[in-house]
């Protein structure tokens, strides 16, 4: 099993104002590239990250009821990206597989085959396009559409 680095970006506590860099920490933790034996989770190697204007309020230490997807000091945060399947335990994904979904801001992460929102099919346009208008704005026309 091999263990490689994987940087990771950290709320370092609940944000007041402008995001500023002092709000997050960068560490390094390490990550064990295999799947657990008979699991149906995803290794993804994260490849873009959005950084989308509703992060914001999740830095937001919560006031009043509380949101579940907020973020916690001292966890990474967390956001839509795009990744590169090394492995997957889910008959839907394979290596090398692209795909678009929730994942934590991170080198490496081990996911649910839940949080992939859908495989990437179209690669004649550059990959960061689905950061933006072919990532977010197609899972919410796909909702649309189930309406």
């Amino acid at each position: 099993m091999t263990q490689v680095r994987n940087k990771q970006v950290l709320l370092r506590d609940h944000v007041t104002g402008f995001p500023k860099e002092s709000d997050m920490n960068i560490v390094e933790s390490t990550i064990t590239l295999k799947l657990p034996q008979g699991s149906n989770h995803v290794l993804l190697k994260n490849l873009y990250l959005s950084c989308d204007p509703y992060m914001r309020n999740l830095m937001s230490k919560p006031e009043g009821s509380p949101n579940s997807r907020a973020y916690t000091p001292g966890s990474p945060l967390t956001g839509y990206g795009v990744s590169k399947v090394l492995e997957s335990g889910h008959p839907n994904y394979k290596e090398g597989d692209l795909v678009w979904g929730f994942t934590n801001w991170e080198e490496y992460s081990l996911l649910s085959s839940a949080q992939i929102l859908f495989k990437i099919e179209h690669t004649d346009v550059p990959l960061t396009y689905y950061t933006g208008i072919l990532g977010m704005c197609s899972v919410i026309s796909t909702y649309t559409v189930f309406e």
